[in-house]
């Protein structure tokens, strides 16, 4: 009895980039909604309706994996903003996802739910923290541009741990546009324009 004959290497490839795809997607979602500790392998394979061998295979780790996840979401988002438009796309990125439910870009519920919940994540997420920080930073051409960056920050942070962790009323209901056009009146203190 011959066996069916194996599919063409274009199709491997399909299909390989279809499972990866698959399990970012899931970790993306798992993270989130979990945190890095709490979301498993197991859970994560099952999810994509993948083998868990897969995931090591194409990640090589959990931490593989997270860096992976951050890097399609908040590296990309670093590397394609212009710096002025930076926190502003962080913030709307957040509010927009958050009011639609939607499963677009999570990476700072990912970061908000798993910072200080592991060693094994924190040198990523601690690596992303200081890309955003150093490019805010360079915001204001002030000798306290970190300090002022940091500040920014963690009002993103808070703005995100208290409207999708939290979900505290009436910050979780709040139109977007509301929300940035309070925040961003109020953050261009810290950036003051630069000198004609």
């Amino acid at each position: 009895m011959e066996s069916a004959p194996a599919p063409p290497s274009g199709e491997r490839r399909r299909d390989a980039a279809a499972t990866r795809r698959r399990l970012l997607e899931a970790a993306r979602d798992l993270f989130a909604e979990r945190g890095y500790e709490g979301a498993t392998v197991r859970s994560i394979a099952e999810r994509a309706g993948a083998n868990q061998a897969l995931l090591f295979r194409y990640f090589g780790s959990k931490q593989g994996l997270l860096t992976e996840v951050l890097a399609q979401g908040g590296l990309e988002q670093l590397r394609a903003t212009p710096p002025e438009e930076l926190f502003e796309t962080a913030l709307r990125s957040m509010l927009t996802r958050s009011a639609a439910g939607g499963a677009g870009d999570r990476s700072l519920e990912v970061y908000l739910r798993s910072i200080g919940r592991g060693d094994e994540a924190a040198g990523t997420l601690r690596e992303l923290g200081e890309e955003y920080q150093s490019v805010l930073a360079g915001l204001s051409g002030t000798e306290d541009g970190a300090l002022r960056a940091d500040l920014a920050m963690a009002w993103l942070l808070g703005i995100g741990l208290m409207r999708t962790v939290v979900a505290r009323e009436p910050l979780a209901g709040a139109d977007p546009d509301d929300v940035c056009r309070l925040v961003l009146g109020t953050l261009r203190h810290l950036w003051p324009a630069p000198a004609e």
